[in-house]
């Protein structure tokens, strides 16, 4: 039974579609194959499981996974940040409850007396 696996590799030039070519002409159960490098895109119209397209196209070296069509759509433009950065909050930072900022020199006894 035929079916297609869609990866995302990372190629930087046409020396890495070369890599990713060669493994999949090598590999058992591949029909035919498109390889786009600006997308970084590869589609694989084979027999085998998707896990094994991903682990041979692994063995290129290049970053490989599995395309993502199903995610919801993000803005373009817009690069999503999953790297385990807490989101910013917009404005000003927030103080601690209980916490106020003194006025530089002086405690706050001082600025109540004078």
């Amino acid at each position: 039974m035929s079916q297609t696996v869609v990866l995302k590799v990372g190629m930087s030039c046409g020396g890495c579609v070369g890599a990713v070519k060669r493994v999949l002409e090598k590999m058992e159960g591949v029909e035919s194959y498109d390889i786009d490098l600006k997308e970084q895109k590869v589609t694989v119209k084979c027999s085998v499981q998707p896990e094994a397209v991903l682990q041979t196209v692994s063995k290129t070296g290049k970053k490989t996974s599995f395309w993502e069509a199903e995610a919801p759509a993000e803005p373009e433009g817009k690069p999503v940040e999953l790297e385990g950065k807490p989101a910013e909050p917009e404005g000003k930072p927030v103080e601690p409850e209980g916490k106020r900022a003194e006025p530089e020199g002086k405690p706050a006894e001082a600025v109540a007396a004078a």
